[in-house]
């Protein structure tokens, strides 16, 4: 029996309602009125879940509560205007797309920074076989799926132009990127979890899967063959 899926008592239904109240007036004091009331407290508890969830913890701020600001600005000053509800979104799942693939960006950028500047711990290697050439910098396996995953998100449109295409590979990758705590590894649950998340067929699930499948060996291989990463 398919799981009950859990309310997000901090985004109760309305809120869509007062996020077309806030977009359908253009009088300041109002739009204030709305955010502060209404809509302040669902966009900080969203962020900070998927702050959390995601562990995006890189960050060139004071702390995290700073950044789960920077995030709320991001929103009502760049991306709210652009909620059309007509077209089948649920504020819900559209902002908190836009907000895990803005932070997904904004993280890796943090961590590239912390890297070059020697105070992040150095990357855990794998053992090298002895004839085997490889550039300094070379990733293991493990860190080379993270990566992937990263850059996977931020080809989400070239990739996939249908919108429910999309929906089903960012349930995939968010698995792969919660992947160290799951207890599922059998490829039947997986199947079965993902279509629960998505709401999708199985050939449709596949079809998604083979895309994604055939970009990480495209970018292995290259990597690969550069000297980036451990075989």
């Amino acid at each position: 029996m398919p799981r009950k899926k859990k309310n997000n008592q901090y985004w109760p239904r309305e809120v869509d309602d007062y996020i077309i109240a806030y977009n359908s007036t253009d009088d300041a004091e109002e739009k204030a009125k709305i955010f502060e009331r209404y809509l302040h407290y669902p966009f900080y508890k969203l962020s900070e879940n998927i702050i959390h969830t995601f562990k995006f913890y890189y960050t060139d701020v004071d702390d995290v509560e700073d950044l789960k600001h920077k995030i709320i600005a991001l929103v009502i000053e760049e991306k709210i205007d652009k909620f059309d509800p007509s077209k089948g979104a649920k504020s819900y799942s559209y902002f908190g797309t836009i907000i895990k693939r803005w932070l997904i960006n904004y993280n890796n950028k943090n961590y590239k920074k912390l890297k070059k500047k020697g105070t992040f711990d150095e990357y855990e290697q794998d053992i090298q076989a002895p004839d085997e050439i490889v550039h300094e910098d070379a990733l293991s396996l493990t860190q080379f799926f993270d990566i992937y995953t990263n850059q996977m998100y931020e080809e989400l449109d070239e990739l996939f132009f249908k919108d429910s295409d999309r929906q089903i590979a960012d349930a995939i990758l968010t698995i792969f990127k919660t992947r160290r705590d799951l207890d599922i590894f059998k490829k039947k649950a997986l199947y079965i979890y993902i279509r629960e998340m998505t709401d999708c067929k199985t050939p449709h699930l596949t079809r998604v899967i083979k895309v994604l499948k055939e970009r990480f060996y495209q970018l292995y291989n290259e990597r690969y063959a550069e000297g980036f990463l451990y075989r």
